[in-house]
């Protein structure tokens, strides 16, 4: 025991010569009380208390998702960092002038390819039309008439009508081919005649003053045609007349001779 406290008399001794050695070199003033300024020390959660308001630092705060406050109070959602706006780079400006040729081109193709279509339907609209047509002109196989031989009869009437007129003057040898050929396709093909006049009356009735003229010149044609069998029947009974006064005349001369 002597020897442990004698032990730690030689050790406190270097550390109080090293103290008053410090004391004499760095002398400082010791205050009795604390000084008046106070050291703000920065506290260590300071993220968190720069939201918390003095007031609202002792009261509990509500949750953003309870209902207990209007969503107009909750603070403001940090934003999302703006992005700077950046000029296109030439791939962007090669892109979108290759989209734009794809587009023109592709409109362009559409719209010839609805032309060919919309041209195509209109020929074979025509081409139908003009089938059915010729189609309508032949006569039905009941009413037993042939098309080739009348054809040929009417084709060499219509000739010697114009043989007939070669040295008269130009209206006979238009008119004379024409009535011929027109006399003998009523003679030798009357229902084809009569539908070839229906179809020339069906497209003559989208012109009215057409129309009206063709009715007109039908109807003098037909009087005139009822006109000269009139005419034919009075004249034949004139000299069925005539023929009968003469026998009857011959007769009674024959009879006073005897």
């Amino acid at each position: 025991m002597a020897a442990r406290v004698l032990l730690r008399q030689r050790v406190a001794a270097p550390f109080m010569a090293a103290a008053l050695v410090g004391g004499a070199l760095f002398p400082s003033v010791a205050l009795a009380e604390a000084p008046s300024h106070d050291h703000a020390k920065k506290p260590i959660y300071d993220d968190y208390e720069t939201f918390l308001s003095p007031k609202s630092s002792n009261t509990p705060v509500p949750s953003p998702a309870s209902d207990t406050i209007p969503p107009a109070s909750l603070p403001p959602s940090p934003s999302a960092p703006e992005q700077k706006p950046h000029s296109p780079t030439p791939t962007d400006r090669l892109a979108v002038e290759i989209g734009k040729a794809r587009l023109f081109l592709y409109r362009y193709s559409a719209t010839t390819e609805d032309a060919v279509n919309t041209t195509i339907d209109r020929a074979f609209s025509l081409e139908r039309s003009f089938t059915s047509t010729i189609a309508s002109l032949a006569p039905p196989r009941e009413s037993g008439e042939q098309l080739m031989p009348g054809l040929v009869y009417v084709l060499v009437a219509s000739m010697a009508g114009s043989i007939l007129s070669r040295n008269r003057n130009v209206v006979l040898r238009a008119a004379a081919p024409l009535a011929l050929g027109l006399g003998a396709g009523w003679l030798l093909l009357p229902v084809t005649m009569t539908n070839v006049s229906d179809l020339l009356w069906r497209y003559e009735r989208r012109f009215p003053a057409l129309a009206d003229a063709h009715l007109r010149t039908g109807q003098g044609v037909r009087d005139a045609w009822r006109f000269a069998r009139v005419h034919v029947d009075v004249g034949k009974d004139y000299v069925d007349a005539k023929v009968s006064d003469a026998r009857d005349l011959v007769e009674g001369w024959v009879k006073k001779g005897k």
